[in-house]
């Protein structure tokens, strides 16, 4: 089987899942965490090279106070405990992507250590989206690019795909080649509109917490049947 390269992943669900046990929705995210951690260890063994995940939208802070906060202090336990462990047994790299000058000192301290302690790792990329919008990921490109010139009329003239690409929060990212939606739910929420640009879309009723290497690996069979033209026309008899 035939990993993509770029697997990017809405992971929806939690919720739900906890409500249908009647537990809070704290604890269907804490399962989330779990199934974090397996699925990436999954799409390790199939050899996808870099795994991106959606774990908190700037539309996100509209939910109720009580559950935010809980989040932010599920994130800093997980970077502490479960990414560390991913770094140091799988040889991952880790890297956040979206708006930090929202989070504590603290979270953003145990993020920067993160990327720093795993960044000479040679294994699978599993970058997180916290705090992360695609429509706000463009703006902040485009007042980044604009930095590095003195005049509107210079910074146009410099602007293309690739130029505009690298004032990314993260330029290195390659564009997706699979992104998968849990839940049920049929649309991608403002995730990486940028690098979406020819990604695949699969879509499972599978909650989050109950997502695992046998999910995966449909998705990607599924994957390895379609026909990717990126625009162009397809050959006879395809």
């Amino acid at each position: 089987m035939k990993p993509p390269g770029h697997i990017a992943i809405i992971m929806d669900g939690n919720g739900r899942w906890a409500r249908s046990r009647s537990r809070p929705r704290t604890f269907g995210h804490d399962q989330g965490v779990k199934a974090l951690e397996r699925t990436a260890r999954a799409a390790a063994d199939l050899g996808v090279e870099y795994l991106t995940v959606f774990a908190f939208s700037t539309e996100n802070w509209a939910r109720p106070s009580s559950e935010v906060e809980f989040l932010f202090e599920l994130l800093q336990e997980t970077v502490n405990e479960e990414l560390d462990k991913l770094q140091e047994e799988e040889d991952f790299i880790i890297k956040f992507i979206g708006r930090r000058e929202e989070l504590s000192r603290d979270l953003k301290q145990a993020i920067e250590r993160i990327e720093e302690v795993s960044k000479d790792n040679d294994g699978l990329r599993l970058t997180v989206a916290f705090n992360y919008g695609g429509r706000k990921e463009i703006i902040d490109a485009a007042k980044n690019h604009m930095k590095n010139f003195d005049d509107i009329q210079k910074a146009a003239a410099a602007l293309d795909e690739n130029t505009f690409a690298e004032s990314f929060y993260d330029p290195g990212m390659p564009d997706v080649d699979l992104l998968i939606r849990t839940g049920g739910e049929k649309r991608i929420s403002n995730f990486l509109l940028w690098q979406l640009i020819y990604a695949e879309l699969y879509f499972t009723p599978t909650l989050w917490p109950d997502f695992d290497s046998e999910d995966l690996e449909k998705a990607v069979a599924d994957f390895n049947e379609r026909s990717r033209r990126f625009g162009r026309v397809p050959d006879e008899g395809s």
